[in-house]
């Protein structure tokens, strides 16, 4: 069965543009019914890609909020309009059936987000969802979770082994260490079930323990999982964190985690893994 895909140039594999992989766009006031979460303002896309252009930045991947839902009419308008330069990762019920799913893909999504921030950890409805997990597969997309501090263990370990997984907000560990739950088992997926299945997003720092060092826990991450596994994203407009919000700051904090002096390092986690993962163009021998 062939995939359709919206059609794109590809730059070349040496020269690829870099990616914010996690930003928002949203309307104003509005939410689905028993959101944890409405906002005050908009966060239209113009302005994201006015932000993103002042550090050179075009292309993004648009994440579905948790408070519109499995409504992903906004991101796939979006996706419409920029079916170049935007990828998406959408929201969907557990279950969603494969040619709901195959539509999405046409339309640029690449994975579906699991944020279960704030809300119950309860994963039996997805733990259930075989055919869920089965078209993600054939579809060749990940799902993306969000979830508290400390939480991460007992979710990862209610997904099927062989589902691909981004960790969002660098997986939210309760310290940086080898000895957290959540960092242990995110190595022991990596290690089980192929270090090419296991993502985790350098983000949203301050959505971390106050006491977190996101130095300590980028470059921990770096160590044991290595740049082809880690993804910078901005988490643009920052909800809830709205005075974070400068983007040449949320750009620049990648290279204040891992060191200016480690460009391929960088190149690496802005360029070449997220247009494997969103694009599909491999990366450079």
């Amino acid at each position: 069965m062939t995939i359709p895909t919206p059609q794109s140039v590809f730059p070349r594999s040496a020269d690829l543009p870099p990616v914010d992989t996690h930003f928002h766009v949203f309307p104003a006031h509005q939410s689905t019914p028993g959101a944890r979460y409405t906002p005050a303002y908009a966060a239209p896309l113009q302005a994201w890609q006015t932000a993103a252009a002042a550090v050179g930045l075009r292309h993004g991947v648009l994440v579905q909020t948790s408070f519109m839902g499995t409504d992903n009419r906004l991101l796939l308008a979006q996706l419409a309009q920029h079916p170049d330069t935007l990828r998406g990762v959408a929201v969907v019920s557990p279950d969603a059936s494969l040619p709901a799913l195959q539509a999405l893909h046409a339309q640029g999504v690449r994975g579906i987000r699991l944020n279960l921030a704030g809300q119950s950890h309860d994963m039996a409805p997805w733990a259930a969802a075989s055919p869920l997990w089965d078209a993600l597969l054939a579809l060749g997309w990940h799902v993306e979770l969000h979830t508290d501090r400390g939480a991460l263990a007992p979710v990862l370990a209610a997904l099927p082994q062989a589902v691909p997984v981004v960790v969002d907000h660098f997986g939210k560990p309760e310290r940086a260490s080898l000895h957290d739950a959540g960092i242990a088992a995110v190595l022991q997926r990596s290690r089980q079930a192929g270090a090419a299945t296991v993502h985790v997003k350098l983000s949203a720092a301050y959505r971390l323990a106050p006491a977190m060092d996101a130095t300590a826990l980028a470059q921990l991450w770096l160590q044991e999982l290595g740049p082809q596994a880690l993804l910078w994203g901005s988490d643009w407009p920052c909800t809830n964190h709205e005075d974070s919000a400068n983007y040449p700051a949320l750009y620049a904090a990648l290279a204040g985690w891992l060191g200016p002096e480690n460009t391929e390092t960088l190149e690496a986690i802005r360029c070449t893994t997220p247009w494997r993962l969103y694009w599909g163009i491999p990366q450079p021998a």
